[in-house]
């Protein structure tokens, strides 16, 4: 079992023929990427229609990219901004649910007083996951906060300390991680892990390649996945955006194998632990 995202291609309009193209090289699985930086508010015919996508290309939804849009964003200083912000997650929260998934990932704030706005944008985040908290608990979603690139974590470990792990969990993202000492901090919040959005670079930026095709330390994300509390399948957030003379399809089945090849290190990583 193995997910991709939804937006290998590209992430706005018409998701159908990614769907379609998902399932015919193998995959069961998909993240739900499309609009994760928008505005967009998804209406319910559009999430029936998608429901019924999946359902026809026998697909199941992972967990699903949250949006804090230029406008609407869950943190914005301004007030009417911060409360358009909470209903878009809302809008994910109770699209996830419809759709069968548990989990919505969303960026938030990295601890750093030090950045201009970071001390107002910060109690602004606080209030709309207050707000959010009962909306999420009485539609089974949790919401994954991810990890950014350059991220000590601070704020993460924050959040952590101020909301349960039934309500708040982790989004780890290996290419995040990768510009930093992102697997050491995971190891040190592995129990909070609930998603993974597992993609490659060259520790220079956020570059979206396939697993194995830059320096992600593989062997070492395996052994910290095999002793999380993760317990869904491996989920790639790998695109097509560094492979510009590289035909979709080969893409795609380049990505199965890949998928399949880092399953298989925390299958051994598990193994060796019985």
């Amino acid at each position: 079992m193995l997910s991709l995202t939804s937006d290998y291609c590209k992430g706005t309009g018409n998701p159908e023929p990614y769907l379609r193209r998902i399932t015919d090289v193998g995959f069961t699985y998909v993240h739900w990427c499309h609009q994760w930086n928008t505005d967009f508010v998804y209406t319910p015919s559009e999430i029936r229609q998608i429901g019924r996508w999946l359902k026809t290309y026998g697909l199941q939804l992972l967990d699903l990219h949250g949006s804090v849009g230029p406008e609407k964003s869950w943190h914005s200083p301004l007030e009417h901004e911060r409360r358009a912000g909470v209903e878009l997650v809302r809008n994910r929260i109770a699209m996830a649910a419809r759709l069968g998934s548990d989990v919505v990932i969303m960026h938030a704030l990295r601890w750093q007083p030090d950045i201009e706005g970071n001390q107002e944008r910060w109690p602004q985040l606080l209030r709309s996951l207050d707000a959010l908290e009962p909306f999420a608990r009485r539609h089974g979603v949790r919401l994954a906060i991810e990890n950014m690139p350059r991220d000590d974590f601070a704020g993460i470990r924050r959040l952590f300390a101020a909301y349960g792990p039934d309500y708040l969990g982790l989004c780890y993202d290996s290419g995040h991680g990768n510009d930093g000492e992102g697997l050491s901090h995971l190891e040190t919040v592995k129990d909070r892990l609930i998603s993974i959005h597992l993609h490659d670079n060259d520790g220079s930026s956020d570059q979206h390649q396939l697993p194995l095709d830059g320096t992600v330390d593989w062997p070492r994300l395996a052994g910290i996945l095999s002793t999380s509390s993760y317990s869904k399948c491996i989920s790639m957030e790998s695109n097509m955006g560094s492979y510009k003379n590289v035909e979709e399809s080969f893409f795609l089945r380049k990505a199965f194998e890949r998928g399949n090849a880092v399953a298989e290190m925390v299958r051994a990583q598990v193994s060796s632990l019985r």
